[in-house]
C-alpha cells in the first residue's frame, strides 16, 4: 500500500541504499552517539589516551551546547611523527 507521506524513515532507508551505511547508524540522535565516544575512540586509537580524552571532551562540549553555534567544534591539529594515530582518530571520530 503506498502512503502520501515521506517519512525520516524512508528517507534513511533510500539514503542507507545509496551510501552504503546502516539505516541504525543514520536514524541516531547526538546523544546516542555521544555516549561513550571517549572509549570507542580509545578502541581504534591506541597509545594515544590523552590526546583522545582531549579531543572527545571538546567535541561533546561542543554538542551539547557549550559554545556558540557559529563557531566550529575546535580548532584541532594533529602533529607528530608517522604512525602515531592522527588519521586514525580522524577517521573514527568521522564513523
Amino acid at each position: 500500500m503506498l502512503t502520501e507521506t515521506v517519512g525520516p524513515d524512508h528517507i534513511a532507508k533510500v539514503v542507507s541504499r545509496w551510501t552504503g551505511t546502516p539505516v541504525t547508524r543514520l536514524v541516531q540522535n547526538d546523544k546516542e552517539r555521544l555516549v561513550g565516544l571517549g572509549d570507542k575512540l580509545h578502541s581504534r586509537v591506541v597509545g594515544q589516551d590523552q590526546a583522545v580524552k582531549v579531543f572527545a571532551g571538546a567535541v561533546v562540549r561542543s554538542r551539547v551546547g557549550l559554545r556558540r553555534p557559529q563557531k566550529p567544534t575546535g580548532p584541532f591539529l594533529f602533529l607528530g611523527p608517522n604512525s602515531v594515530g592522527k588519521t586514525e582518530l580522524a577517521k573514527a571520530l568521522a564513523q
